[in-house]
């Protein structure tokens, strides 16, 4: 009896693709690597001892064993050396403690601004281009005159008045930058509210809400997706912008953008304190536009140029 062969499920023919990317493969290594030296931020950048025998005589030290706030005048504008990798700021704190604790920061922002402007922009788009009508009127001019706006000026006018904060970056980013959102799933929505499925669906009699994230939004979040994740770029860049500007996380809370920001004033004498941020923030930027352009290859081939 011939056995009748399972066709793959789109996801799976979605990370076939993604593979073949083979530099866009190695950049989701890498924002792996991020992820997991920010969650284990405290353990990797800590002077308290990981582990110790019974007796005390000896001690597993962690990988940097400074924290990022731990200051010795003595050691001030010292240079990459085989104590301090990154060298030391001019408080003497260590660079790569920072660095560490500073990926935290600007992983977050983007994670999380990226999560609440695309829980946004999905249930707007998905209303706009399920219902029609007077309420896709309401949602397109409201889409409209946020695009007016520039977003990096308005979240500097917002935070002028709420004054800097981590949790306030993250809620102005994802309140200002739905509208891109929006409009991939709107699209979407005008595209698959006439097909067969989900005319079957309303004909047998299902609610609106059962339609529209049951059936209709699972086919329309491919391109969502791929936006997302280039949004996440986008965020961080805005809160290293943001920090540099002094209108980000406060002082004593390292980011990229802040180590950046106060090295502005021992560029000629520690070009360390500048190359380093910056080259984290090219090199995180970098990457994610790589995997979302892999991303966005992988789901539709026809993009690809």
């Amino acid at each position: 009896m011939a056995t009748i062969k399972k066709s793959p499920s789109y996801w799976k023919m979605v990370w076939r693709q993604y593979r073949r990317n083979h530099l866009a493969t190695w950049g989701l290594v890498f924002i792996a690597f991020l992820i997991v030296m920010a969650l284990g931020a405290p353990w990797i950048a800590t002077n308290k001892p990981l582990w110790c025998n019974a007796s005390g005589s000896y001690c597993l030290k962690a990988p940097i064993p400074y924290t990022p706030t731990q200051y010795n005048l003595d050691e001030s504008l010292m240079p990459p050396n085989r104590h301090h990798w990154l060298g030391t700021d001019e408080q003497g704190r260590d660079v790569a403690a920072r660095m560490v604790f500073g990926s935290r920061i600007s992983l977050a922002v983007g994670v999380v601004a990226v999560g609440i402007y695309v829980a946004i922009g999905i249930l707007l788009g998905a209303l706009a281009g399920y219902y029609g009508g007077w309420v896709d009127q309401v949602v397109s001019r409201a889409i409209e005159i946020m695009i007016c706006f520039p977003t990096f000026f308005l979240i500097l006018t917002l935070l002028a008045f709420l004054g800097p904060s981590i949790y306030n970056i993250m809620i102005i980013i994802g309140l200002t930058s739905w509208t891109g959102i929006a409009r991939l799933v709107r699209g979407e929505f005008l595209k698959l509210k006439n097909q067969d499925f989900v005319q079957a669906a309303i004909a047998l009699g299902a609610s609106d809400s059962r339609v529209i994230f049951r059936h209709m939004l699972p086919n329309a979040l491919a391109p969502v997706l791929v936006s997302a994740t280039f949004g996440v770029a986008a965020a961080i860049l805005i809160e290293s912008g943001l920090s540099f500007l002094g209108f980000g996380v406060p002082p004593h809370i390292p980011s990229w953008g802040s180590i950046l920001s106060q090295s502005q004033e021992f560029m000629d004498i520690a070009w360390w304190l500048t190359l380093v941020p910056g080259a984290a923030i090219f090199i995180t930027i970098t990457v994610y536009n790589i995997v979302g352009e892999g991303l966005r290859d992988a789901i539709d081939p026809r993009l690809k140029v």
